[in-house]
């Protein structure tokens, strides 16, 4: 008997202690949270529900947002409120900005991937890596040393491009797009030539996967009630994070210490043009607090934003181009017209000279097309903020001290009542007056953030996306592999087109509109 009794005991109590902790957990949720009260906003589940819905996540929440504005889910610690009202917004992150933060419940499932870095810390931490970044992204020398990249790698690729060309066959531009946006963001945040585009850096390839596969990880904590006893126990989804971050730690790290030992070999040139060394020569006036791990979280924090919004934003925007050829042909035009290459025969470095900040500014439907392709397919689809005291926002609806208020950018691009009844069409000219390029407010566009926490880097990504799609559509013409795959995402803090984008390229061989 008690054999039996000791297998039992065993074989139980793993599923007991599940069991407990699903109680210990509902009960959680479900108490305190005022939830038949019409102040608050009404409830529409739980932020567990999301997992049945996750890999349509964006499009279940873009439903809800026809009907609701404003709705709620109940979670363990506090309720999560999710809006597409421009006014709320417009509140939490500038009128009230000072009563928001990130919030305990968001940092701790961020941190094991960001860290400390600008994405993931509030108040001093917050105001002083923004104060820091800010400066290094205004300056003159970073500018013309990113451009000089973008034109570098933008060459690559269409080399790249012409070889797929050549063999006949269809190719997954989200994973060029990928390696070419990794390579730019290596040399202009690093100094590192990493040379990913052309396939000849197993390192990077694989830093590139873990990355990207931790970003999606990480993400899954917000639908998966178990995450944290997994993680004590490093099992199912919580071992492969553990083993991917392990692999960015020894990636970066190395990296770091690459990039000191040059500065050391040579300080004679301590004044570097990518951001790394410059970063680095700061941290030798405060060691103590600038050291290795705070590098290697603004590293991080630095890639999903270089990497991730120029390649992710790129792909949907060839993907639109491919749906839309009439769109991608007025492109091209205007690519042509603007750098005076109607020469069929003209050399890519040749082409790619002509690219200068005066060309950029003059690509207007390029731009409205791009910023239109962000307006449907943002590359943070979803983003917020935590209540650091009770509120009451615009709309009327009470939030209670630690509630969080999410802005769902990819459902308010669909919504018709804050952008007409043609809202889920894709009209690049919507954002043209007399063909000049004309901004909407950042509460309504919220692709780059608004407020105080704007996106330091949104110049720096439309030049990388404009030099690198007037490059690939002055040299091909683009269609979707098989017309018939439907292209969805993969539901993660950025918006990855899920098993790629098939393309085929065809060369231009007339100036003329076909």
């Amino acid at each position: 008997m008690d054999i039996f009794f000791i297998i039992f005991t065993l074989t139980a109590a793993p599923f007991l202690l599940i069991l407990l902790t699903f109680l210990y957990v509902m009960l959680k949720v479900f108490t305190g949270k005022s939830i038949n009260n019409p102040n608050y906003a009404p409830v529409i589940g739980t932020v567990f529900n999301q997992l049945f819905h996750f890999s349509y996540l964006y499009d279940h929440q873009s439903e809800l947002a026809k009907t609701y504005k404003t709705y709620r889910l109940l979670g363990p610690e506090e309720s999560e409120l999710y809006t597409t009202d421009v006014k709320n917004i417009e509140h939490v992150l500038k009128t009230n900005f000072h009563k928001f933060s990130k919030g305990k419940y968001n940092q701790s499932i961020i941190t094991d991937l960001f860290g400390e870095g600008i994405f993931a810390v509030d108040g001093e931490k917050w105001r002083k890596q923004r104060k820091l970044s800010s400066f290094e992204f205004s300056t003159r020398v970073l500018r013309d040393f990113s451009c000089s990249v973008f034109r570098n790698n933008g060459a690559k690729l269409v080399k790249v491009v012409s070889k797929i060309v050549v063999a006949d066959r269809a190719f997954d531009m989200q994973d060029i797009l990928m390696r070419c946006t990794l390579d730019s963001i290596f040399k202009v945040g690093f100094g590192v030539e990493l040379n990913c585009l052309e396939g000849s850096s197993k390192e990077g390839t694989g830093f590139m996967k873990a990355f990207d596969d931790s970003n999606e990880l990480v993400y899954w904590r917000y639908v998966d009630p178990f995450w944290k006893l997994k993680r004590l126990f490093n099992v199912g989804s919580e071992a492969s994070l553990k083993k991917n971050i392990k692999t960015l730690d020894d990636f970066v790290n190395n990296l770091i210490k690459t990039r000191r030992n040059q500065l050391m070999d040579h300080p004679q040139q301590n004044v570097k043009e990518d951001i790394l060394s410059r970063f680095l020569v700061e941290s030798e006036k405060d060691p103590e607090n600038m050291n290795d791990k705070y590098l290697r979280d603004i590293i991080l924090n630095f890639m999903i934003a270089g990497k991730d919004t120029s390649a992710n934003t790129l792909s949907w925007f060839f993907y639109m181009l491919c749906k839309n050829p009439l769109i991608q042909e007025k492109v091209a035009q205007e690519v042509r017209q603007v750098t005076s290459s109607q020469d069929c025969d003209l050399q890519v470095e040749d082409f790619m000279a002509k690219i200068t900040d005066t060309e950029l500014e003059q690509m207007h439907y390029l731009h409205a097309t791009l910023t239109e392709t962000l307006r449907l397919y943002p590359a943070v689809p979803v983003d917020g903020r935590s209540a650091e005291e009770d509120d009451v926002l615009p709309d009327g609806i009470r939030m209670k001290k630690g509630d969080g208020l999410y802005y769902m950018a990819y459902a308010m691009g669909r919504m018709p009542y804050i952008w007409g009844q043609d809202a889920e069409e894709f009209r690049p000219e919507r954002w043209l007056n007399n063909g000049i390029f004309q901004p909407e407010s950042p509460f309504k566009f919220v692709a780059f953030h608004a407020g105080p926490r704007i996106c330091l880097g949104k110049d720096f990504a439309y030049r990388q996306m404009k030099i690198l799609s007037m490059a690939l559509l002055r040299f091909f013409r683009f269609k979707l592999d098989d017309d018939t795959t439907k292209v969805t995402y993969r539901t993660m803090f950025t918006l990855h087109i899920n098993q790629g984008l098939h393309l085929q390229a065809i060369p231009r061989t007339t100036c003329s509109l076909i």
